[in-house]
């Protein structure tokens, strides 16, 4: 992942955070706030995936699967 896409990732990862703090304080149940925070990482994952950590992820997958199957 270029530079600039990782920053602009970080900052969305943060918003993320922040809004998920915002529901908190608001007396949004946790279970609520989990269900925000996967849904909200979820959509930022396809709207900027990461190369990178899906080769790395496949990989370990792979690995692990020859191991343990």
């Amino acid at each position: 992942m270029n530079p600039k896409n990782r920053i602009e990732k970080a900052i969305a990862l943060n918003a993320i955070a922040d809004a998920a703090d915002k529901l908190k304080k608001e007396g949004t149940s946790d279970t609520e706030v989990q269900q925000f925070i996967i849904g909200a990482r979820n959509k930022l994952s396809s709207e900027r995936p990461d190369p990178e950590a899906y080769a790395k992820a496949s990989s370990a997958a792979a690995k692990w699967g020859k191991q343990n199957l």
